[in-house]
């Protein structure tokens, strides 16, 4: 760290020697002192709004076109999730779920949402209590299926970055820990009762958290690629007979 800062002031003093430089071989060429105090001056008045210029608009700008990437970067590994992993695990989780219909009717998403009705039903998904069972589905299955998408979810983790990242890498996390708490236990037919709560509470976490992304996903399409939009309406995993083909 001494040594960045010992080169900093190495260049800095390099450049200020420079300037003087120059300015004496400008006063003995022309013998005009006052010309280049009136320069220098008009210089030194015109950095204020050059850092104006610079810090309040090109960086916002700049900020903005970097929140603009970040944010397509972040739908694109949210498309691969959902279309590798994501969208049958919701189908696998919502087994595990005590009010599947009255879920399913929440969330199924016709082609006509505006932003607050998402935002609404959001809202109300996420103030809603969703008890799971771990008995009611089947965990072997669904710990099959998760060792299946581990290459994905960690290649997914190690893209991440951003700040726009943070609720998507959050849902991978809870993923990734599922499975290794899956991974943990020993034969899933015959939990112990402290394994079994554990183990619901794990696979609630990720079920709120791959419903309010799934949900902004469907959004994304809606907004952006309305033939997208259109197939994952019509596969909706709350729907209890999807329909790829369009009607």
């Amino acid at each position: 760290m001494k040594r960045r800062i010992d080169w900093q002031v190495a260049v800095a003093l390099v450049l200020i020697s420079l300037t003087a430089l120059f300015y004496a071989i400008h006063f003995l060429l022309f013998r005009d002192l006052r010309h280049i105090f009136l320069y220098f001056v008009g210089d030194v008045a015109f950095v204020f709004f050059e850092v104006l210029l610079i810090t309040l608009v090109i960086h916002r700008l700049l900020h903005h076109r970097e929140r603009v990437s970040a944010k397509k970067r972040l739908n694109m590994r949210r498309a691969v999730f959902f279309s590798e992993v994501g969208t049958e695990l919701l189908r696998k989780l919502m087994v595990f779920e005590g009010d599947t219909a009255r879920i399913g009717r929440q969330l199924a998403v016709p082609r006509d949402w505006s932003e607050r009705t998402f935002l609404n039903v959001r809202e109300s998904f996420m103030r809603s209590d969703v008890p799971m069972d771990s008995g009611k589905g089947d965990l072997d299955s669904l710990r099959q299926y998760l060792r299946g998408g581990k290459p994905l979810l960690l290649d997914l983790l190690m893209s991440t970055g951003s700040p726009e990242d943070e609720a998507f890498t959050n849902l991978v996390w809870a993923v990734f820990h599922l499975l290794q708490e899956l991974d943990r236990q020993g034969p899933l037919d015959d939990l112990a009762a402290s394994d079994g709560q554990h183990l619901e509470e794990d696979i609630e976490r990720v079920y709120r958290l791959l419903v309010c992304s799934w949900m902004e996903f469907i959004q994304h399409l809606e907004a952006n690629y309305p033939y997208l939009h259109s197939l994952a309406v019509r596969t909706n995993p709350f729907d209890d007979q999807p329909v790829a083909e369009a009607s």
